[in-house]
């Protein structure tokens, strides 16, 4: 519901969110890839209401419209219609209902940027100089020795240009040459982008995740990108050559945001997440620019630095104590771990790291993500050079790119195939599948799975949790990462250890009780002797000092 004096969406403030990745969470077809039926099955494991459910409050899925799927659904064709590779919208109607039944929140993704390159208006708008959709995309003749238009570069590898011969003109393309970009200053394509997300949020959708935002507004003179002077060649990704400070990120892009954000207004309890890496790392003020040029009522900016900070309390400290102190009352923090674009969690840190990562991240306010599979320790699985086709691994094939490895299936139980299917999927089954699987780790009382669970069905039942504010807390201790959350008469004090060496403190704490500890062989509510306090290599601690 929506807070009549704040005028803002409640569901999002201190809801978990759980990211599917369809293709690879359940296969009810028997073709390898998994469908929306895959994903009405398994709702009762994500929340059935109880605690032996993950306890989510909402699930995100990555697109599912029709698609020629060289970008996997990132290259839309029809905005209005799901593919028939993951069923139709009769089963993603049954989906809404049966999420909804089990009070799970449905968010879908949404690409504004561009479409599919065999999507009906780019068919139109290549076909002819004056096809009435002809601006509807970005068009630009060649330089006077017929290269093209401008230096800007493609993120999956080489130039952002591709040749049209039919025209002699070159259409623009951010990401794959199969992905054209829409020409955002056309009010027609405005309008119909509006209309695709209207009729999303009729059929009940409760959130939208907008995708690769930056490229909404690019310089209108469409001059150079300057070069980038860090970037070292045949080292660093080819696109960190130049500096993107023409080809994306401009300040028009809130304009765009704000109208699309106008239509998320228009629902009630709707809200809008938008994808965007800052170009620096631990850019804080990037991240508040964001905050401040759009209606915070309604819409939110994800938080990527948990992703790319090193391994280290102090970092980590610095980052989230300065990025707390900026946000203003009202704006809402959104954190994640990981995604479908980044190295699973277990892979970057290693394993008893991210059951120290899953409890700092499910302490801290705001609206949080988890990527599937993550709650059971899953790591980056190889895949054989002729199972690739992500266009970015195949654009820049040296730097090994590819972003298979983390979207591998879903890790049920023990069974052949892992229990995603009946037949060989379309990307391999992790190797270590018959130890980690939700089967498995579910009878573990001390599994990671269980960690999740846990700390899950704790946030929902702490007011300190769901509604408290975040304080720093200093300790003499670098290799600590300590907060408080608090609300009213309810205290929780955070205490993680990011090395792999016991660390032992004396805390100011007149009394302390044990909710959970990291490796889950601590009594629940059983105090602890704060003034000889001792946390083991890659332990963290929630306690109640209220």
């Amino acid at each position: 519901m929506i807070d009549p004096k704040t005028k803002q969406v409640n569901w999002p403030r201190a809801a978990v969110v759980y990211q599917i990745y369809p293709r690879s969470f359940r296969d009810t077809s028997n073709n390898g890839i998994g469908d929306l039926e895959g994903i009405i099955e398994k709702l009762d494991y994500l929340n059935d209401g109880t605690e032996e459910s993950l306890g989510i409050d909402a699930i995100w899925l990555t697109p599912v419209y029709k698609s020629p799927m060289v970008d996997f659904g990132y290259d839309v064709s029809d905005y209005n219609d799901i593919d028939p590779v993951f069923g139709d919208l009769k089963v993603f109607d049954k989906l809404v209902e049966e999420a909804h039944r089990r009070n799970i929140k449905i968010i879908m993704d949404f690409v504004p940027n561009h479409t599919s390159s065999q999507h009906p208006w780019f068919i139109e708008s290549r076909s002819s100089r004056d096809n009435p959709k002809r601006d509807w995309y970005v068009w630009r003749k060649p330089k006077s020795d017929g290269s093209p238009p401008n230096n800007w570069l493609s993120v999956f590898g080489g130039s952002a240009w591709t040749y049209n011969k039919k025209t002699n003109q070159f259409y623009l393309h951010s990401f794959a040459k199969e992905q054209p970009d829409l020409n955002w200053h056309n009010f027609e394509v405005k309008d119909a982008i509006k209309q695709a997300m209207r009729f999303w949020l009729k059929k009940g959708v409760d959130g939208i995740r907008m995708d690769a935002v930056y490229w909404l507004a690019k310089d209108r003179k469409f001059q150079d990108d300057p070069p980038n002077p860090n970037y070292q060649e045949g080292v660093t990704d080819p696109y960190e050559g130049l500096l993107h400070t023409r080809s994306r990120n401009q300040q028009e892009m809130f304009d765009f945001l704000n109208e699309l954000g106008a239509v998320i207004a228009d629902y009630p309890e709707r809200f809008m997440m938008t994808e965007a890496y800052p170009e620096k790392r631990i850019d804080v003020g990037e991240y508040m620019r964001f905050y401040k040029n759009y209606n915070n009522k309604i819409a939110a900016p994800f938080n990527f630095e948990m992703i790319y900070l090193p391994w280290k309390a102090d970092a980590y400290k610095r980052f989230i104590d300065d990025f707390q102190a900026a946000l203003r009352p009202g704006d809402l923090p959104i954190y994640v771990l990981g995604n479908h674009d980044r190295s699973r969690v277990a892979s970057r840190l290693g394993t008893q790291q991210a059951c120290v990562a899953a409890m700092m991240l499910l302490s801290l306010p705001g609206l949080l993500f988890i990527y599937y599979g993550e709650e059971l320790g899953m790591k980056d699985t190889a895949v054989p050079q002729d199972k690739v086709r992500d266009p970015w691994g195949k654009g820049s094939p040296s730097f090994n790119f590819g972003r298979e490895p983390v979207r591998t299936p879903m890790q049920w139980n023990s069974q052949k195939y892992a229990g995603f299917s009946e037949v060989n999927p379309w990307l391999p089954v992790a190797n270590d599948y018959k130890e980690i699987n939700v089967e498995s780790e579910s009878a573990d009382s001390r599994s990671i799975l269980n960690l999740y669970r846990k700390l899950i069905h704790f946030r929902k039942s702490s007011a300190a949790f769901l509604k408290g504010e975040y304080y720093p807390l200093g300790i003499n201790n670098k290799q600590i990462f300590a907060f408080i959350r608090g609300h009213e008469s309810e205290k929780i004090l955070v205490l993680l250890n990011f090395s792999k060496e016991e660390q032992k403190m004396t805390l100011n704490f007149k009394k302390a009780k044990i909710v959970y500890n990291t490796q889950l062989d601590k009594e629940f509510g059983s105090e602890i002797d704060m003034k000889n306090l001792s946390l083991r290599p890659h332990e963290g601690y929630i306690l109640n000092i209220s």
